[in-house]
């Protein structure tokens, strides 16, 4: 082979000492963050087909063609955001390994182990899952080797999401959890991503990470409420009926009992997440649901037990005025309890979303006037005494406060056990 002086004249043998000054010069232009193109060309007669592979023999080398394609300027601070909520970065590319360090050095990316197409095509699968952990730069890769990675990240048990564009990129764009891919793509990338974003800014990711942890935090409120909501009134129920002459609750009365509850948590999507559960990803963990519900749950009955006992004793309630009294203290304790489970904090220092908090306060106060009106009438409630509201707000408020009191405490011995895999109640096999 030979190459070029600059003059365009001189053709001068391409020895070894010209190809390490060419590799060199090759290098330099990768630091700096250019993708190279080698330019190299020959004589043909003008009548010449078409080329071949075998075309590809005693050419001149011309010299390199350079494209600089810098990370846009919100791209540090976008990938920055995601590190901090506790998403790794890691960059699969068919780069060189010397442009994409350059790159990971303008977008302040700390670089902790690269791995090269190469030496992944002598790895087997599960060499590659040990390697992919120490690794967040992986460069001069094929599409199938950028679809193996994607798939020792999910035998480690990761929730994978990919950004691509290009054809190289359909394979583990498909596989990802997440594929993720831009409307400028080509359409093989398009047809295998599961998102388009039409914003080209990584911005978009984070703010749908965070949009998707705010949905999965409002999800676990309403399945945490339901579930030791639920578990509790079974328990009341059951045991009302072992000892009571009639039924604690009519059927009917039961189920406006459930439309008004549903419809005092529809604001629930709404709903603010507080910042600690937005700062790392949560899984749906059944045994924690269970937990939670264990705790939580008998709270509630044994308040339904103990308007039983008033609603007996203290107040000598036929049959009419006890489905009245529990109808409206459970309605109560069950709607005002979300502000008590929403946060695992301070439930006066989380803001509940306005509307859920006029949903919820609108329930309760027709829970309380139902009986006075024709419909409360229908569904057989009758009027209680004036009493009973000053012992019902009794009973309200020092229930949240026990609620209170044992989430504080449930989380406590959750987060001691949660380093270790167990679970503070239950004995895990």
């Amino acid at each position: 082979m030979l190459y070029e002086t600059r003059d365009n004249k001189i053709q001068t043998p391409l020895d070894q000492p010209s190809r390490e000054q060419i590799h060199e010069k090759l290098a330099a232009f990768e630091k700096e963050g250019f993708r190279v193109l080698g330019i190299a060309w020959r004589e043909v007669p003008l009548d010449h087909p078409h080329a071949v592979l075998s075309d590809e023999t005693g050419l001149v080398f011309a010299g390199f063609a350079c494209f600089l394609d810098p990370p846009k300027a919100s791209a540090s601070a976008a990938l920055s955001a995601l590190q901090k909520s506790d998403v790794m970065v890691k960059i699969v590319t068919g780069d060189s390994e010397l442009v994409t360090q350059h790159i990971c050095t303008q977008l302040k990316i700390l670089i902790i182990g690269i791995l090269t197409g190469k030496e992944i095509a002598q790895m087997d699968d599960s060499a590659l899952r040990v390697k992919v952990e120490s690794a967040n730069l992986f460069c001069r890769v094929n599409p199938s080797q950028k679809d193996r990675v994607i798939l020792a990240l999910k035998a480690r048990g990761h929730v994978v999401g990919y950004l691509g564009d290009g054809i190289n990129d359909a394979p583990p764009l498909h596989s990802a959890d997440v594929g993720l891919s831009v409307d400028s793509a080509v359409d093989v990338a398009k047809e295998a991503a599961d998102m388009i974003l039409l914003n080209h800014d990584l911005n978009v990711i984070h703010a749908g990470v965070l949009e998707g942890r705010r949905t999965f935090g409002n999800i676990m409120k309403y399945i945490m409420m339901g579930t030791s909501s639920n578990f509790g009134n079974m328990f009341s129920m059951a045991g009302a009926a072992l000892f009571l002459p009639f039924l604690p609750m009519l059927p009917t009365q039961i189920l406006l009992n459930n439309i008004l509850y549903d419809l005092s948590e529809v604001p629930i999507p709404l709903d603010k997440v507080d910042a600690e559960e937005l700062r790392k990803p949560r899984e749906l963990d059944i045994n924690f649901i269970r937990n939670y519900m264990l705790v939580i749950g008998p709270i509630s009955s044994v308040f339904d037990f103990l308007t039983f006992y008033i609603m007996l004793t203290l107040l000598e309630a036929d049959e009419a005025l006890f489905q009245t009294g529990w109808f409206i203290e459970s309605l109560c304790t069950q709607v005002l309890v979300i502000f008590i489970i929403r946060t695992r904090g301070n439930p006066l220092k989380s803001r509940a979303h306005p509307i859920l908090v006029a949903t919820s306060l609108t329930v309760v106060v027709l829970a309380v006037i139902i009986p006075f009106t024709p419909l409360g009438t229908y569904f057989g409630f009758v009027p209680p005494p004036a009493r009973f509201y000053f012992i019902l707000a009794v009973m309200v408020i020092t229930y949240l406060i026990v609620v209170e009191v044992a989430k504080r405490s449930f989380y406590r011995r959750y987060n001691s056990f949660a380093k270790s895999n167990r679970y503070p109640f239950l004995n895990q096999n």
